[in-house]
């Protein structure tokens, strides 16, 4: 596969490989700063206690999980696809990185903290917005007023609110970024989007990025990997763009012939809303099917392709 000599690798790929490495941590921790506006210093990268378990746990698969240097966990996921129950992932994954990071006997003051960061690139959920977070507010039933910690709880936690004890959440829709990057998060979520930075950024991470998330830099194991992942996203939207196509026609067929006995404007509404999702979800699992048998044929481990399309072992045995 042919690349340009200053071409970067994908995020989501270089997560899994080259932010893991304490040379690199300048890049995740100039990121986590931007978007959480705090200044972030990364520890060490953990392994997350629940990717040694089963492979059908479908819902614990951790792209990053990492700990600052004030023993806060940090899990950050990158999803390529629409996840119909992605919201409940969030909520799982956060919950299972706080039991993992807690053993029996321990006081609850070991709880951790975590940060959830969750890069998408589908239409999460409403809104207008490219970056949501999300934390838990106490409010007052009747004053209306926010719950806050107690003077002795604020000297021990560092925390203002009782809410800022528990998880926080950001949600960044990156395809709904279209503007000119004017913020350093600007410029990070443009970098997210189309793996582009300026030659002139100030952005002490970019800069590393740059410099060390070159295609060109890789070795060809690496190199060997990243086409084979760049194939395997690329049939996997190829796959669900034809299956929206064909469920956004079939929607409207079906929304006509509907809406001739009950009224054209009610069925096609809803013609189109059952091509739209039958098509997604359809057209998801051709994509994981087609992923899977393509990281088959490179000789990949059953193991390794249930782990990252999230099909069990029988079903992809038996393509």
């Amino acid at each position: 596969m042919a690349y340009k000599g200053d071409e970067l690798v994908r995020f989501d790929w270089a997560i899994k490989r080259l932010l893991r490495q304490k040379a690199n941590f300048v890049v995740l921790e100039s990121f986590l700063s931007e978007l959480l506006g705090e200044q972030v210093k990364i520890d060490r990268i953990l392994e997350s206690e629940g990717n040694k378990e089963s492979e059908d746990d479908k819902f614990n698969r951790v792209d990053l999980l990492a700990e600052n240097d004030k023993g806060e966990l940090m899990l950050v996921e990158v999803q390529n696809t629409s996840e119909l129950y992605y919201f409940q992932r969030m909520l799982y994954g956060t919950s299972k990185a706080i039991t993992d990071y807690i053993y029996e006997g321990d006081k609850y003051s070991e709880v951790r903290k975590v940060y959830s960061v969750n890069i998408v690139y589908f239409d999460l959920g409403q809104g207008d917005d490219y970056i949501y977070h999300g934390k838990s507010v106490f409010k007052g039933v009747h004053t209306g007023d926010t719950l806050r910690l107690s003077v002795k709880q604020r000297n021990a936690f560092v925390k203002e609110e009782a809410g800022d004890l528990f998880p926080e959440y950001y949600i960044l829709r990156v395809d709904e970024f279209n503007r000119h990057a004017v913020t350093p998060l600007d410029e990070w979520i443009r970098f997210l989007k189309s793996g582009t930075i300026d030659e002139g950024t100030q952005v002490e991470g970019l800069k590393v990025a740059k410099e060390r998330l070159r295609v060109s830099g890789l070795s060809r194991e690496e190199r060997r990997a990243y086409d084979r992942h760049v194939d395997a996203v690329r049939v996997q939207w190829d796959v669900l763009t034809t299956a929206r196509t064909e469920g956004w026609d079939e929607g409207r067929a079906e929304g006509r012939e509907e809406g001739r006995a009950e009224g054209r404007a009610e069925g096609r509404a809803e013609g189109r809303e059952e091509g739209r999702v039958e098509g997604r979800v359809e057209g998801e699992v051709e994509a994981k099917h087609a992923i899977a048998r393509g990281m088959k044929a490179d000789g990949m481990p059953v193991e390794t392709i249930a782990k990252y399309t999230g099909l069990s072992v029988d079903e992809i045995e038996k393509l």
